[in-house]
């Protein structure tokens, strides 16, 4: 069993902080009247993305809270490749050349954050599973930046960002909003489905999730992103006038052999 509240490091932005205590940790901004504010931790710093540590079959098992009810921003935990030369345009905590994003998570965003890979709400509480083609960065990164800059212009906004979507492979649940008490998640990784709870109850059954290594990521921060086909795609920061936490409890990370790969 792998321990992830000792054994991740924090990464703060700003006012953002980082708490630990034996088995509790808390990530936790300020009011934030301007400018991007981040809390984390992770295990993926200092490490290329082929190096990260987990890969399927294995479980993650951590108990969690939000206060206040509907934090300003996004926040959540899982798995993830760390895929944005910056944090969705805020600099946040990429390290590396960007590459299109692979993720297992449960994942909250507050308005005016808009996107979604399937049918639903664009904002929220979900459980996640988003997975894109490899491409080489020195290929991805131009493309990108024309991608983005295309997807500002209402003629070819929305034939760019369909074409942008339909190269996600991606599975998604909304879930009711967590409340401000403790829940219990589950989620348990193979390499042909990844299986999400919430308190016990299964609440998605993603098929063809990520099967590349990824990395670990607990957060809470102040921004916002834009991506449909009608509002094309946008970035920023939000202005928070209360403070917001995210407590997390007994995170840990068991492979199916009982072993845990980079303790």
């Amino acid at each position: 069993m792998f321990d992830l509240l000792q054994k991740t490091r924090p990464f703060r932005v700003a006012a953002g902080d980082v708490r630990r205590l034996d088995s509790d940790c808390t990530l936790s901004l300020p009011p934030i009247p301007r400018g991007y504010a981040d809390a984390q931790i992770d295990d993926t710093q200092g490490l290329s993305r082929r190096r990260f540590l987990w890969t399927p079959p294995l479980r993650l098992a951590i108990r969690a809270r939000i206060e206040p009810a509907s934090p300003t921003g996004t926040w959540g935990f899982g798995f993830w490749n760390d895929p944005f030369a910056v944090s969705l345009g805020q600099g946040g905590a990429a390290r590396r050349w960007p590459c299109g994003p692979r993720a297992l998570w449960f994942f909250y965003a507050s308005p005016p954050n808009e996107f979604g890979f399937t049918d639903g709400p664009r904002n929220g509480w979900r459980a996640m599973s988003i997975d894109t083609p490899e491409l080489h960065p020195l290929l991805l990164t131009p493309a990108a930046l024309v991608a983005a800059a295309l997807a500002q212009l209402p003629i070819v906004r929305r034939p760019v960002m369909q074409l942008a979507l339909k190269q996600v492979t991606a599975s998604e649940a909304i879930l009711p909003g967590p409340g401000t008490g403790m829940h219990e998640y589950d989620l348990a990784w193979e390499k042909d489905e990844a299986i999400f709870c919430v308190d016990g109850d299964v609440v998605l059954r993603a098929e063809k999730p990520p099967t590349c290594p990824l990395g670990f990521i607990a957060w809470i921060d102040n921004q916002y992103a834009i991506a449909t086909p009608d509002r094309g795609l946008h970035f920023g920061t939000l202005a928070t006038d209360l403070g917001q936490s995210l407590h997390l409890q007994h995170a840990s990370i068991t492979t199916h052999d009982g072993a845990a790969r980079g303790s």
